[in-house]
């Protein structure tokens, strides 16, 4: 049985209106941020299924996340991740340090016999990395395949399996809502998997509107503000659906739609990616795209347990996605 606002309060010690204003990104809301981070963590690990592992190992690992823990806050893709890992990292007897950026050269400081690297980071990085931990697995990039380990997720089939669907209901005129990540220690930006895809798929059918395509970042403000450009630019000319590249930017953008009296799924459809804990929760319930984050998470475990113990070549799993339809599309 799914988890409930009310099982969150409860676990969390806190009201069920908090929770609710929490999950759904209220901005009037005033409660600290120590707080918002024990209600989705508590969203989180209500909706995770424990799995039984062995306990046969009890080296030190760390996991090393590229975001801050303040920006978690607003990316609970990452959170999710993490929470994951922990997880497995349990039930496999591990004891557990973790890093948020803020602390990354204090990774050099302790003596750790692997490191799970979560985010976006270099070949420069991954090197770093290397020095502080022999071995080293990394979650939503792959800096180098040939020599580390890394768990990915299929962007390029979520996205076409979105446009599928949109397409399959008769929408014709699509649009698109997305971010661009950069590594930390330099300013480039990165290509995302999701934009390119999307261009590629509505540009061989004749369909692309690049009018219509709004790039911030992956969080719900920016999702706010570029739905809110969107319907001041396209007017009458609105697309009947929206791609949004993560959940956050489709949260954000819902709250936009309904600001302007823009009626969901009548007038406007809208597709996330990531299916975060919360999805389920706002309103209307967002259809989106259900990457096992937590999957992942005890994926680059496991990986990490086998290249301690025995395995010497680098291994990458690309993790599978599925189409989950709610309120928000037709």
């Amino acid at each position: 049985m799914a988890a409930t606002i009310k099982d969150i309060a409860e676990k969390a010690g806190v009201s069920i209106a908090t929770v609710s204003r929490v999950l759904n990104f209220d901005e009037t809301l005033s409660v600290g941020d120590e707080t918002k981070k024990r209600i989705f963590e508590v969203a989180e690990e209500l909706s995770y299924q424990k799995r039984k592992t062995r306990k046969n190992l009890v080296p030190k690992i760390a996991i090393v996340h590229w975001y801050t823990e303040q920006e978690e806050l607003n990316d609970l893709y990452y959170m999710s991740i993490r929470l994951g890992i922990e997880e497995r990292a349990k039930s496999h007897n591990l004891q557990l340090a973790t890093y948020f950026y803020d602390d990354f050269e204090a990774i050099n400081q302790d003596q750790l016999q692997g490191i799970v690297a979560v985010g976006k980071f270099s070949n420069e990085q991954a090197e770093e990395f290397k020095k502080a931990a022999r071995n080293v697995v990394f979650v939503d990039s792959s800096p180098d395949p040939e020599k580390f380990d890394s768990v990915i997720v299929d962007f390029e089939r979520a996205t076409e399996r979105v446009l599928d669907h949109f397409i399959a209901k008769g929408h014709t005129q699509i649009g698109y809502i997305g971010g661009r990540e950069a590594y930390r220690e330099h300013s480039t930006t990165l290509d995302d998997q999701r934009e390119q895809t999307f261009i590629k798929y509505l540009s061989g059918r004749g369909m692309l509107r690049e009018d219509a395509m709004f790039i911030g970042s992956f969080t719900v403000k920016d999702g706010h503000r570029l739905m809110s450009q969107a319907i001041a630019e396209l007017g009458d000319s609105m697309p009947s659906a929206f791609f949004a590249g993560n959940d956050s930017i489709a949260i954000g953008s819902l709250q936009a739609l309904h600001e302007h009296g823009i009626r969901v799924p009548e007038q406007v459809s809208i597709i996330g990616v990531n299916d975060i804990s919360v999805s389920k929760y706002i309103f209307p319930a967002l259809s989106t795209v259900k990457v096992y984050t937590e999957v992942m998470g005890e994926t680059a475990v496991d990986l990490l347990v086998e290249r301690i113990t025995e395995r010497k070549i680098a291994k990458q799993v690309v993790i599978a996605t599925k189409l989950k339809l709610r309120q928000s599309s037709k």
